[in-house]
């Protein structure tokens, strides 16, 4: 028995009205999905782009806080990106704060935070969270309150330091200023890489660390064999984090104002005294423009390396 069939011109407008009912449910729901981003593009805007663009116009200008030049500033193309290349300090800036970032993000918190996390792995109880509970702590408390605790702590001459060591009157931030904020980073820092590396190592399997420890393999062979393979791109997404987070921090001024003589005036610091203590706020715009472009590049660097070790 034959089935009967529509004619061309049926199926043909039918398949056109499926399509505009298509079309017209994939606009709407583009519209309500703008909708819903909306808010967020507004504040990226408002608090993201538009002082990326404003300080990048300060820096082709001379503007300055007082004087004529904060009345009617001039604009003066790459002048003030020349001058920052060719200064000295900006340059000895710079190095400080590639020691600062080497220092205590790459190796010190990367390191201490992997440690605490992986000796923590397989404890439970409360001293693990009494020991999570202190380097938490350390991360949360404001910065003007860890800073006034660390100066008390390394002070010449009532230091708590230097009264357990039994050397009164030893310089700490005077003498080793680098030392003193890279140290007090580190310890201020290392609680992001402990949870961020907790969390990476509950993903590894048990099975392989027991059939490591079968075969023979020892500690080390463990960790290279098999834990870091498994959290090779945890370990570079902390280290973009805290690379960039160290590389534009500015507590370090809370402890040594950059001093002595800019022994441990990083980049941040630099910005800062150019542009508000100076005065010279178009400078000041150039040297985080620069800023900017360092932390692009290291941004860039870090995501292309993730995506080959993927």
């Amino acid at each position: 028995m034959a089935q009967a069939t529509s004619p061309p011109e049926v199926v043909k407008e039918d398949a056109r009205t499926r399509r505009g009912y298509s079309s017209d449910a994939a606009g709407l729901g583009s519209l309500r999905a703008g909708a819903f981003v909306a808010p967020a593009l507004l504040l990226i805007a408002a608090f993201l782009v538009f002082p990326a663009l404003w300080v990048l116009y300060l820096g082709l200008t001379n503007y300055r806080l007082t004087g004529a030049a904060a009345a009617e500033p001039e604009f003066v193309g790459l002048a003030n990106l020349l001058d920052a290349v060719f200064n000295p300090t900006f340059w000895n800036s710079t190095w400080l704060t590639v020691q600062f970032v080497l220092g205590s993000a790459v190796i010190g918190q990367v390191v201490l935070g992997f440690t605490i996390a992986w000796l923590l792995r397989d404890r439970a109880g409360p001293l693990k969270r009494l020991v999570e509970g202190l380097v938490i702590l350390a991360w949360i408390l404001p910065s003007a309150v860890v800073s006034f605790l660390w100066v008390a702590l390394l002070d010449r001459d009532g230091g708590t330091l230097n009264a357990l060591l039994g050397i009164p009157g030893f310089p700490w931030l005077l003498d080793h200023p680098m030392l003193s904020i890279i140290v007090f980073n580190t310890w201020r820092g290392t609680a992001f890489s402990m949870m961020l590396y907790g969390a990476a190592l509950g993903n590894v399997p048990p099975s392989h660390l027991e059939s490591a420890r079968l075969a023979g393999a020892s500690g080390w062979q463990q960790l290279r064999d098999v834990v870091f393979p498994h959290i090779r791109g945890h370990i570079l997404t902390n280290l973009l984090l805290i690379s960039l987070w160290t590389f534009n921090d500015f507590s370090p001024f809370l402890l040594t104002a950059g001093g002595p003589d800019g022994r441990s005036e990083v980049l941040a610091v630099h910005v800062y005294k150019v542009a508000l203590q100076s005065g010279e706020l178009g400078y000041g715009a150039a040297v985080s423009t620069i800023i900017l472009l360092i932390n692009l590049v290291v941004a860039v660097f870090y995501l292309r390396l993730l995506r080959s070790k993927k």
